[in-house]
């Protein structure tokens, strides 16, 4: 990981989009050239919050921290630099201030991995899910889309009255194949392991 301020190695470029796609946020603050990515969780993802920080460290000035915030919860967080490539996502996935799904997406294990990690759940041995429900039915479609691209079939589920992500049962084998190595020891029940 040792390589310069502003040069992201394909893995980081990955976290960094599972995390976009899951609770990351990627902003750019008024008169300010670059954009940065928040990576906010609860406290009790520390382990998950420290080990992205360790694979973004080049491009992050301080450590994590420990933030209460309304109410009860306790967040920890870190940010990194201002970015070009960070710039770059921001037009792509926030083009109207609002995120959405570039139609471009492409996936890889990585990516799918860290995404898992921030919005995927498991009710049983054969329902898995990417809770998705933020993002509109086209973007769904787009995501549905990127996860063809790497053999995986999923559809649309209804939940309450928003859509989520549902893997298919015969694509549950090529999800835990592409993912488990990834998966660090702290996430690893949200693929029943």
């Amino acid at each position: 990981m040792d390589n310069p301020v502003g040069s992201l190695t394909k893995f980081q470029k990955s976290v960094i989009l599972g995390s976009i796609l899951g609770d990351g946020y990627v902003r750019q603050f008024p008169g300010r050239k670059n954009a940065l990515l928040e990576i906010n969780h609860s406290y009790t993802q520390k382990e998950y919050v420290d080990w992205k920080y360790s694979i973004l460290r080049n491009v992050v000035l301080s450590e994590p921290k420990m933030r209460k915030t309304n109410g009860k919860r306790i967040a920890y967080r870190f940010y990194t630099q201002q970015l070009p490539e960070l710039t770059n996502l921001i037009e792509s996935f926030y083009p109207n201030g609002k995120k959405v799904i570039p139609k471009s997406l492409e996936l890889d294990s990585i990516a799918l991995s860290v995404w898992f990690m921030d919005d995927g759940s498991c009710c049983s041995d054969s329902d898995y899910y990417l809770n998705t429900q933020q993002y509109l039915i086209q973007d769904q479609k787009i995501l549905l889309k990127g996860l063809k691209g790497l053999g995986l079939d999923a559809n649309l589920n209804r939940d309450k009255e928003y859509q989520r992500i549902r893997f298919l049962k015969s694509s549950i084998p090529k999800l835990k194949e592409l993912i488990t190595k990834n998966i660090i020891d702290s996430m690893r029940y949200k693929i029943r392991l």
